[in-house]
């Protein structure tokens, strides 16, 4: 009888264990939330997208269709649509197969999303076949039809597209020389800390940073290969060369509304490069946008303007020191600088439509600033300085400083993915990428505050992020540009 009590009572405790147990393993969740309330913030936060590896494009590229409807997003399945009113998404083109030889999960790298046309709203990419060379080929946004446009000489690729659809632009290497020897352009080993994503030499490719960065665009600067910049027609093929250079060139991005102005960079580590420029179309007026005058001062992550009237970048004084948003005026040469903290700062600014509010990406304490404080998706308010007793003249800087509000907390993302930030064409969203929850997903946040939010929606984003993946170490310091 005593030997029965004993086996109940060891059966009744082993159950009192199991019931929490299996309480607990339902209750653990399988996929990260769709929406929630940051606690530290009041905005609302979206997980717009499902696939695990989900991207969206490098925070400078065109990446809507005119009508403001959809944007284009990519995942290791193919390029994606997303309907900006219903939110729900689409795969547009499939990717292609990966390699025989490639890593089991590992994206096939050789397709690259180039822009979305400003004009008839196609999908633009570029693919490289087996034997090396590059096309070009647009998809339609609505039906998916892919067409093959121009196939580009050995080596050459490019990287956007103009404003009326009619050119893309790109670099080649001259001669026998391999910029691949110094490191740049090949695909990284996937980073699973940071989404199992890869980086290469496009921003589209990937928006993860690879390990020695800085190390390789020292090398490849220090190579001083020839290249040329190109244009070239996407009806008839013609390649029309614009500048020979034995500069390192890279970063070409069309005006939004001039179909023949180009921005590009001279492309290394930016204390050791003269780097924003721009060009026409027909290879004249190539013209220095920013000179130092400090050693050590930097300047880049250039963007346009929406209405295209003005170039804007992360201009430091010298580097690591004094920031600022700094802004160019095409039209006059008028400037201005908008002074930030080191926790205000961004790796990425954007615009809005609104010509005096930004965005930013924020960054961890390996990035240029060491910030203790950075890691938030940011909204800024550029506010002039009022005092107007100083001697002043259309010449001279106009200085300012930036409001910044803090959006998203991203203690939990791993910043060597770039959250790469960017407006929604109504300005009520900024959407960016982040592997807070392990792999890499396309979010958003709402500009304005959430009204009375539930109870239960209101979380803090990293003790969310934190029952899907661990908190990251920060970026090493260093590695950067």
């Amino acid at each position: 009888m005593r030997s029965m009590l004993r086996l109940l009572a060891m059966q009744a405790a082993s159950l009192f264990i199991f019931i929490p147990l299996a309480a607990q393993a339902q209750a653990t969740p399988k996929t990260p939330p769709k929406t929630w309330v940051d606690k530290d913030t009041g905005h609302r936060v979206y997980r717009l997208t499902d696939e695990p590896g989900s991207s969206a494009l490098y925070f400078n590229f065109d990446a809507y269709t005119p009508d403001g409807r959809q944007m284009v997003y990519s995942s290791p399945a193919g390029i994606h649509m997303l309907d900006l009113v219903t939110r729900q998404t689409r795969l547009l083109v499939p990717a292609p197969p990966s390699p025989a030889d490639s890593a089991p999960g590992r994206p096939n790298m050789a397709r690259r999303i180039l822009a979305v046309g400003r004009s008839t709203g196609a999908v633009y990419f570029s693919e490289m076949s087996s034997d090396g060379l590059s096309s070009v080929y647009s998809a339609d946004s609505t039906t998916g039809t892919v067409r093959k446009l121009v196939t580009l000489p050995p080596r050459a690729t490019v990287v956007t597209i103009n404003a009326d659809e009619t050119l893309a632009s790109g670099t080649y290497v001259e001669g026998d020389h391999s910029a691949e020897e110094y490191g740049n352009n090949l695909p990284k080993s996937p980073s699973p800390a940071a989404g199992g994503r890869m980086s290469n030499g496009n921003p589209s490719g990937s928006l993860v940073q690879p390990d020695g960065k800085g190390q390789m665009m020292a090398r490849r600067l220090a190579a001083h290969l020839p290249m040329v910049l190109f244009v070239v027609d996407l009806k008839t093929g013609k390649l029309k060369e614009l500048l020979h250079s034995t500069e390192w060139i890279n970063h070409m991005l069309f005006s939004p509304v001039d179909p023949t102005l180009l921005m590009y960079c001279h492309e290394g580590p930016w204390q050791l490069v003269d780097r924003i420029w721009l060009i026409r179309t027909d290879g004249t007026h190539n013209t220095l946008i920013h000179k130092r005058t400090m050693f050590m001062e930097i300047a880049g992550h250039e963007f346009w303007s929406g209405d295209g009237q003005s170039i804007w970048y992360d201009w430091q004084f010298p580097k690591g020191q004094v920031y600022f948003l700094a802004g160019y005026e095409i039209a006059t040469g008028h400037r201005v600088a908008y002074n930030m903290t080191p926790n205000q700062w961004s790796i990425h600014f954007n615009g809005s439509n609104n010509p005096a509010v930004f965005a930013g990406d924020g960054g961890d304490s390996g990035q240029v600033t060491q910030a203790p404080d950075g890691t938030w998706i940011e909204l800024y308010h550029a506010e002039p300085l009022s005092r107007h007793n100083g001697f002043n003249n259309p010449d001279l800087i106009q200085p300012g400083i930036l409001r910044s509000e803090h959006l998203v907390n991203m203690a939990n993302h791993n910043y060597k993915l770039e959250p790469n930030e960017r407006f929604s064409p109504d300005d009520k969203l900024i959407f960016f990428t982040s592997n807070m929850f392990g792999p890499s997903y396309v979010f958003a946040v709402e500009v304005a505050q959430a009204v009375d939010p539930a109870a239960g929606e209101v979380l803090s984003t990293p003790a969310l992020a934190q029952r899907f993946a661990r908190k990251p170490p920060p970026t090493p310091f260093g590695e950067q540009w």
